[in-house]
């Protein structure tokens, strides 16, 4: 609800934006910390772009059991080598026997999928406010600093690639998709390292089995 507020409703994010501050003119929290006046594009979205996977990567790991999504996985892989065993025997009473496995495997997955949309409402949130104010803060920032070189030509970063999409979306998204998986992987990591020292596991092998899941 938080994303869609966000999209649906332009005034209201505007109005989120103008606070974070858009340039020296409009100085707030956020461009204070990272705006550098406008004299740094790149940075400031490189900065941008971490703070807002790594908050969207702390609510995603907030939302999921790591443990239960893994044992889901290991038990539908499983659950699919024997139920293609029974398809290929033909025999119905095989199969209708596998039913109530089934039914219990498709509802703790979708107890774990329902588990991780609690860490959405944050990350739409997020996603649209920071692409919001980095368009902002670029586009109230001065064409020689919108101004970059990318092998040795000047790009204008306000310039369009394909449609309407401009050359600073194209790069804040390189920069934030490596971003996501790096710091959902690390906090995945360090949450199995530390449910395996509370129950006594071994660390490797508990981190290793576990990481099968879904990232």
């Amino acid at each position: 609800m938080l994303g869609l507020w966000m999209l649906i409703d332009a005034s209201a994010r505007n109005a989120i934006i103008n606070l974070l501050g858009t340039s020296p003119r409009n100085p707030g929290p956020l461009y204070l910390l990272i705006g550098f006046g406008g004299q740094h594009v790149l940075v400031t979205m490189a900065l941008a772009g971490a703070i807002e996977m790594l908050i969207t990567a702390l609510a995603y790991n907030w939302a999921t059991d790591w443990v239960k999504a893994a044992t889901v996985q290991k038990w539908s892989s499983a659950f699919r080598k024997v139920q293609m065993e029974a398809i290929r025997s033909g025999k119905k009473d095989r199969t209708a026997a596998l039913r109530p496995h089934q039914d219990r495997l498709t509802r703790l997955s979708s107890e774990v999928s329902i588990a991780q949309f609690k860490g959405m409402a944050i990350t739409w949130f997020l996603l649209i406010l920071i692409y919001s104010w980095v368009g902002v803060v670029i586009g109230d920032a001065t064409v020689a600093q919108q101004t970059i070189f990318l092998g040795g030509t000047s790009v204008n970063l306000m310039q369009t690639v394909i449609g309407p999409i401009p050359v600073w979306f194209v790069i804040f998204s390189l920069y934030t998709v490596p971003l996501s998986l790096i710091f959902r992987r690390l906090l995945k990591h360090y949450w199995l390292q530390r449910y395996a020292e509370r129950k006594g596991l071994p660390i490797a092998r508990s981190a290793s089995g576990a990481t099968g899941g879904s990232s």
